[in-house]
Formats: C-alpha cells, structure tokens, sequence
C-alpha cells in the first residue's frame, strides 16, 4: 500500500541547511526513512516551503512501505515541539478518487527536457556520447517559461490528463517556480549534477484513470531521485461537493 508523508523542516538547523542546497543528501535522507535496506521500492519527494508560514518547510514523500521520520525529525526538525512534525497518511483514499471526468488541482515541480543530437553548447560528457557509433541524443533543459510549457502540455495527456480551460479558453495551468539546481553527487571531483526545473500549478480532468494512477505513483519526467517528477492533486471545490 502506499503512503504520503509531510515532514516539517526546521531551515535553521544545519542538517536542514544541507538537505536544502543539496538534493542527493536530501535523497539518501529521505531513503534512510524506508526499513528496507538497500532500497528497492519507487520513492518519490518534493521540497516546498509551507504556505501559510515561511519559517519552515515541507518535504513530501511517496512511498510503497510505511516509512519512518524521526532521524528527519531529530537531525532537521523540531523534534520536541507539540504539534506533529511528521505525519504519513494511506495514499489509496485519493487513488480512488481517480475517475474518468473528475477534477483537480495539481502541483508538479519537474525537469523540462528534450532530446537532441545538436545542443547548442554541449557538455564534454555529451560531446563523447555524440561521437559515439550511432549515437543517441542527448538530454537538454528548457530554459524559457514559454518552452517549459510547451514540454508540459505536450506530455500531460500521455500522464492520462487533460487541462482544463482557464479564461479566454486558454489552459488553467502556470509556472510558478523556476529554479536551476547545481550539485555534486558526491566529495569527488566529478562534474556536478545541474538541472533546470519548473513548478507547475493549475487545474486538471482525469481522463484515462489507470495511466492517472501509474503517473501518480510512479512520477513523471527525469531527475525523480532529486525531488521532481511527484505530482500532488487535491479535489476542486465543485468535486468536493459533488
């Protein structure tokens, strides 16, 4: 069965401090909450800074076994405050609100890219690639607001979605984050990971809800391990009344 988690971040304590500027320490934090060692299990993450208050943030995992937080909660969190600062609740309530027709909300903070055999300034990992026998292309971030949501409402029906109208008819969906991450994977001296990402929030309709689940679960895009790829629903107020 999978579950959600929401975790409090305390932005002041160090261990916080690194899972924030650094996405793999903020993977193998959120992996060292599964029993299961090594990890075998899909898990998916998101960082977002809390929306009514800006002296914390939320980390929101997707996991198949039920995890526990309290090494996030001791080493990153407030561990003796009074309200709960890790909560991990069953996922299949909402998997079963995934019908053909029904209405959300949506958030998704994910890595725009696309494929090429000519970037306009490759890297020197993807120059040997592309001199390669036959080479395949290469990966390329979209870097405009324009392009990013070229990527996303050319890809949103494949998830088993469609958007739905906003005014003027135009899709009710907008880019609410931008952000280029650069890290390195680990103390050597390899090239450090970067990713260009975008947020995107708005409105949807399920419309295929066995390939809707599988995106759920399963995330979308590149870069999942480093918190993209989780998309996160909540029922319109019109389905929420219905």
């Amino acid at each position: 069965m999978p579950y959600l988690s929401r975790i409090w971040l305390n932005p002041q304590r160090t261990k916080a401090q690194l899972i924030l500027r650094n996405p793999q320490v903020a993977h193998a934090a959120v992996l060292a909450g599964i029993s299961r060692q090594p990890v075998s299990e899909r898990v998916l993450w998101r960082l977002e800074p809390d929306p009514v208050t800006q002296h914390r943030l939320s980390l929101l995992v997707l996991t198949d076994s039920h995890p526990s937080w309290e090494h996030l909660v001791e080493q990153a969190g407030w561990p003796h405050a009074d309200e709960p600062q890790a909560i991990t609740r069953p996922y299949e309530p909402l998997l079963n609100q995934i019908a053909h027709g029904r209405q959300f909300t949506f958030r998704l903070k994910a890595n725009p890219t696309s494929s090429t055999k000519t970037p306009d300034s490759p890297s020197p990992t993807q120059k040997e690639r592309l001199t390669q026998h036959r080479p395949r292309g290469v990966r390329v971030p979209h870097r405009t607001v324009a392009h990013q949501l070229a990527w996303f409402t050319s890809r949103i029906d494949r998830w088993g979605f469609t958007l739905v109208d906003g005014e003027a008819g135009l899709p009710a969906v907008r880019v609410s984050g931008r952000e280029r991450l650069s890290f390195n994977k680990s103390s050597d001296r390899a090239a450090p990971v970067v990713l260009q990402t975008a947020t995107f929030e708005g409105a949807l309709t399920v419309t295929d809800p066995d390939t809707a689940r599988q995106s759920l679960l399963h995330g979308v895009g590149h870069g999942k391990a480093y918190g993209l790829g989780l998309i996160t629903l909540a029922p319109t107020i019109s389905a929420a009344h219905t």
